[in-house]
C-alpha cells in the first residue's frame, strides 16, 4: 500500500477519464460494489491463489466474543475483495431485475491482495473492469477485446498482442496427459505460473503436488507445443484428438481470432497461446490477455465465467470480463517520455492550467473573484500563497504542469495572467 502524489493522481484521473470514455462509447455503465464482502463468499468463488491472500475483518462485538470463546477459529466473517469479478456476480443476482438485460457495466476502484508488493503490483491495487452478463455468444468476447484495446491505443499504447486460449481447451490438455478430473485445479494454478517460475519451476511445483508422474512425463513432452508461438489450433487439435463435443472449443477461438484480427487498432495482432491459463478457478471459456512491449507482464486479462452467478441464482447466467491492470498501464505511462507529458496537455483545446499567486490576505477577495471569472471561462485555476523566492516558485510550478500565472495583490487591478514559459 502506499500514498499517491498529486502528478500520479492527475495521470490516473487522466486515464481514467479516456478509458471510461472509450468504454462508455461501446454502451458500457459504471457500477459501484462495497470493498467488503462475506468472507464465505470471497473464500468460496474459486478465485485460485487470491483466496489465500484475502485481507480479513474480525466480527464485531458479541459475536466476536462468542467466537473466541468457542474456540472455533471462526474470528472473521467479512474481508477485503481481490478482484471485482466477484463482486460483481453477487451485485448481478441482488439487483437482476432492476438492471438492463445484458448488463454493460465498468467497474474502477481499489482491491487487496496480502501478497509480496513489486514492481506494478502492490497490496491495494486498482483495477478497471468491463463486464457483459446475461448474453453469451461471439459478439461479447469480441466487443471485450476491441473496447479494451481502443482504450488502451487511446492512451498511446502501440504493438499489442492479444493473446487468446479456452478453459475447456486446458481441460483437455489436463485429460490428455493424465490429471485426476479432481486434481486439475491444482494443475492450472501450476501450469499459470510459468512466465514466473519458468518450464522447470512448473514440474517441480507438480511433483511437489503429488501429481501422477506418468501425466508429469506426458505434459513435459507436449509442453514444447504448448510453448510454441507457432502451434496453431489446428495441429493442436490433431495432437489432443478431441471428442466431438470438445470440437466447440476450437471453433469458438477460431471464429475470435478471424473476426477480431482486420478490427484491432493498427499495430495489434491477436495469437492463440495454447500456454495461457489465467489462474482464476471460475473461468469456464475464452480466456485472454493484452500484452505491450512497454510491459513486460500482461497489461489486460480475463475471460468467460458463466457458472459464478449461478452459484447466487440457482441457474447458471453467461458472464464475461476483461479488467486492465491499472497500476500496470499507470507505470507504463508515467515512464512514456516525458512524465508530466500528459499532464501538461490541456484536458481541452485551450485550457489553461492557472496559478494566481496570493500576496497576501488582504488580497484574497480580489483572488476569489479573479479565480471564478477565469473558472467560467473554462480555466483551470489554483490559488497558492506567493513565496519571498517567486522565481523558485514559478519554477516549481512549471515542473508540476501549470501553464499561465498571474500575482494578485490588494488595491490593485485584477491580476494580468501570463504564459509560464515564453514562446520560444
Amino acid at each position: 500500500m502506499r500514498d499517491v502524489l498529486p502528478d500520479e493522481v492527475e495521470l490516473r484521473d487522466t486515464a481514467t477519464h479516456a478509458i471510461v470514455g472509450v468504454y462508455r462509447s461501446h454502451g458500457f455503465r459504471r457500477i459501484e460494489t462495497p470493498a467488503l464482502e462475506s468472507l464465505r463468499l470471497l473464500v468460496g468463488s474459486e478465485g485460485g491463489e487470491n483466496e489465500k491472500l484475502i485481507f480479513k475483518v474480525l466480527k464485531r462485538g458479541d459475536e466476536l466474543q462468542s467466537a473466541v470463546a468457542r474456540g472455533d477459529g471462526e474470528l472473521a466473517d467479512l474481508g477485503l475483495r481481490f478482484d471485482l469479478t466477484v463482486p460483481l456476480a453477487r451485485y448481478y443476482a441482488e439487483n437482476q431485475a432492476r438492471l438492463p438485460d445484458p448488463l454493460k457495466a465498468i467497474q474502477i476502484g481499489p482491491v487487496w491482495r496480502a501478497e509480496r508488493p513489486q514492481r506494478g503490483r502492490y497490496r491495494q491495487f486498482t483495477q478497471c473492469d468491463i463486464d457483459v452478463v446475461g448474453v453469451g455468444g461471439l459478439v461479447t468476447e469480441v466487443e471485450l477485446i476491441l473496447a479494451t484495446c481502443e482504450a488502451l491505443a487511446r492512451l498511446g499504447l502501440t504493438g499489442l498482442t492479444v493473446r487468446l486460449s479456452d478453459r475447456r481447451v486446458l481441460t483437455l490438455i489436463a485429460r490428455h496427459c493424465g490429471f485426476a478430473a479432481d486434481r486439475q485445479s491444482s494443475f492450472f494454478i501450476a501450469f499459470d505460473k510459468l512466465d514466473k517460475i519458468g518450464r522447470e519451476g512448473v514440474l517441480a511445483e507438480l511433483r511437489a503436488a503429488g501429481h501422477d508422474p506418468d501425466a508429469l512425463t506426458r505434459f513435459e513432452r507436449l509442453l514444447p507445443a504448448l510453448l510454441d508461438q507457432e502451434t496453431s489450433l489446428a495441429s493442436l487439435e490433431r495432437a489432443l484428438t478431441p471428442r466431438a463435443e470438445d470440437l466447440v472449443a476450437f471453433e469458438s477461438l477460431a471464429a475470435i481470432l478471424a473476426v477480431v484480427a482486420p478490427e484491432l487498432p493498427t499495430g495489434a495482432r491477436v495469437v492463440f497461446d495454447a500456454a495461457l491459463v489465467r489462474g482464476m478457478g471460475y473461468y469456464t471459456g475464452t480466456v485472454f490477455e493484452i500484452g505491450s512491449p512497454a510491459f513486460p507482464a500482461s497489461i489486460a486479462g480475463g475471460g468467460r465465467y458463466d457458472k459464478m452467478v449461478g452459484r447466487f441464482l440457482g441457474r447458471d447466467v453467461p458472464a464475461c470480463g476483461f479488467s486492465i491492470g491499472f497500476e500496470r498501464l499507470i507505470a507504463i505511462l508515467g515512464e512514456r517520455g516525458d512524465r508530466r507529458g500528459v499532464l501538461a496537455r490541456p484536458a481541452t483545446e485551450g485550457v489553461r492550467r492557472i496559478a494566481l499567486l496570493v500576496n497576501d490576505d488582504t488580497a484574497l477577495p480580489r483572488a476569489l473573484q479573479a479565480a471564478r471569472a477565469l473558472r467560467e471561462q473554462g480555466d483551470l485555476v489554483s490559488l497558492e500563497v506567493r513565496r519571498k523566492n517567486t522565481r523558485k516558485q514559478l519554477d516549481d510550478l512549471t515542473a508540476h504542469g501549470f501553464s499561465d500565472y498571474g500575482v494578485v495583490e490588494a488595491g490593485k487591478s485584477a491580476a494580468t495572467v501570463k504564459p509560464l514559459r515564453q514562446p520560444g
